[in-house]
């Protein structure tokens, strides 16, 4: 493809509205196998198709993670929610876990997982500071469940399908350390206003998070403490506005709760935290 070519291709993304659309150009380049299939994905691009689905990957924290069509493209923002993650992992194995062995590795549940991009970068990120983690995904989404097995199988994790704790294995009940809950928070009647990308081609079940978008959310809080290991921690992305409503909601189901921000890149996040064992507790003199 000359230069002039590359120019056409740019200027034709542009004026369907991809803001990136030099970026773009390469990255449609570079996976189209002549230019016949280049020019069906700029077709669908230019469409309203995930950028990510027609690469068949999307970046998300320096890993490049398998997407499909149809399944929950992870943004960027979401990854203020793993950074938090990792720090509190950190101190969840600095802390003096009652009864665990020193090589024990960290428990963590990734619920709503999609493509497994917050469970994989959370281990991937730990490992590199030499701490263990036993890894569970779970999503209702079977294509989601077949990337996130993809993905998820470099770091030895295991993933199944089902409707939120209903799949969970039950041995990790009160063993969690750490879940991460990347639930659908947009309010039903805002779907219809979301770009096409996301409103016409990932599942409205990994959008939209009820009236309020925080239904998905009650329901995980009702139970979590029981899921949670004493000190352990939930974790959820929330909107500016929906996070103070979303700590309530987990200090109603005996959480303590609070609120982390991020203004570059655009995120908020919800920490529920189940109270650690006190010093009366008999595990503690094990």
């Amino acid at each position: 493809m000359t230069a002039s070519d590359t120019d056409t291709l740019v200027a034709r993304l542009r004026a369907a509205g991809c803001v990136f659309a030099e970026d773009e150009a390469a990255l449609l380049l570079g996976a189209a196998t002549d230019g016949d299939h280049l020019e069906a994905l700029v077709a669908q691009r230019i469409a309203g198709f995930p950028l990510e689905h027609l690469l068949g990957w999307a970046e998300f924290r320096g890993l490049r993670v398998a997407v499909a069509p149809g399944v929950f493209v992870p943004r960027q923002r979401t990854g203020f929610l793993v950074e938090q993650a990792v720090a509190l992992g950190r101190t969840v194995i600095r802390s003096d876990r009652v009864g665990a062995a020193a090589d024990e590795p960290l428990i963590a549940l990734d619920m709503c997982c999609g493509c497994g991009a917050l469970g994989m970068s959370f281990v991937r990120e730990l490992a590199e500071q030499g701490i263990r983690v036993d890894l569970t995904a779970s999503d209702i989404e079977p294509a989601a469940v077949a990337c996130a097995r993809e993905n998820l199988a470099t770091v030895s994790a295991r993933v199944v399908e089902g409707d939120l704790f209903n799949a969970v294995p039950s041995d990790l009940r009160g063993r969690v350390h750490i879940l991460l809950a990347n639930t659908p928070y947009v309010p039903s009647e805002h779907i219809a206003g979301m770009p096409p990308e996301a409103r016409d081609h990932e599942p409205r079940r990994a959008l939209d998070g009820g009236e309020d978008g925080l239904d998905v959310l009650r329901r995980i809080a009702t139970v979590a403490r029981d899921w949670l290991a004493p000190g352990g921690h939930l974790l959820v992305e929330e909107s500016e506005e929906q996070a103070p409503a979303a700590a309530v909601i987990m200090r109603e189901h005996g959480l303590t709760a609070r609120i982390a921000e991020c203004e570059d890149m655009g995120a908020t996040v919800v920490i529920g935290t189940r109270a650690p064992r006190s010093a009366t507790d008999p595990a503690m003199k094990r």
